[in-house]
């Protein structure tokens, strides 16, 4: 899902993507964590996306990591997507959240209105945040534009951390101590003039590892019903350094 598969993963989100160390005016954060920060780090990911009409489509994403900039006065870490989309990240001990982001077609970052957490401290099972996300596959079959995030687009999730020190195998390697994270909210949306309206689910689950950040990541948004279609989105990463 080229330009949006980080913002599911913080969000989404990002929607997201700790380090626990501060962002702010000293050196650059400790890339020990599971959300390495500082300049210089990219990483590739392999996206397929399956539709419930078994329509299957597959492409790539590539996320940098761009250095320290300064947002409404304080520094902030830059990193990009090559869909074009900027986001500006600080990280201090209550863990690390999005403070800002940009579109190409943005002549200026949009600063958030509240700090949208990636990872919140601590860093152990249990602990649970609440964000925004929206549907990014749910879409209306016979309606223009069919992509439900157009009318909704904030919808609350709460995300929790299931577990830690979790192994994840991914086609760039296997990576020990592991954070599992999962994301769940509900759009109610008008399913079929059978069933009515219906609580549909979007489900996020989402892998960071320390040392190098989100590796997996699996979104889950079905519909099943003749207004409206979805499917599920894997982001899998593939190179990094």
């Amino acid at each position: 899902m080229p330009g949006s598969g980080w913002t599911i993963a913080r969000r989404v989100a990002a929607t997201a993507v700790a380090a626990l160390t501060a962002a702010g005016c000293g050196g650059p954060p400790a890339d020990s964590g599971y959300f390495p920060l500082a300049a210089g780090h990219r990483w590739e990911y392999a996206v397929t996306t399956e539709w419930e009409n078994d329509v299957v489509e597959r492409g790539s994403q590539v996320l940098t990591t761009e250095g320290r900039e300064a947002i409404d006065g304080s520094d902030a870490w830059r990193r990009r997507s090559d869909g074009g989309v900027d986001y500006w990240l600080r990280a201090d001990p209550s863990g690390v959240y999005r403070v800002a982001a940009k579109s190409d077609l943005d002549a200026e970052p949009r600063p958030d209105p509240q700090p949208r957490y990636v990872l919140r401290a601590p860093m152990v099972a249990g602990t649970s945040w609440q964000t925004t996300t929206t549907a990014y596959l749910l879409r209306r079959r016979q309606e223009f534009p069919p992509e439900i995030r157009h009318t909704h687009p904030a919808v609350n999730m709460v995300y929790t951390i299931e577990a830690a020190g979790e192994s994840v195998q991914t086609p760039a390697g296997r990576f020990d101590d592991c954070l599992r994270v999962r994301g769940l909210a509900q759009l109610r949306l008008f399913a079929d003039p059978v069933v009515g309206w219906r609580d549909m689910q979007l489900d996020t689950t989402e892998w960071y590892c320390r040392g190098v950040g989100l590796v997996r990541l699996v979104r889950q948004e079905p519909a099943r019903s003749t207004f409206i279609t979805g499917g599920t989105i894997t982001m899998e990463l593939t190179r990094w350094q």
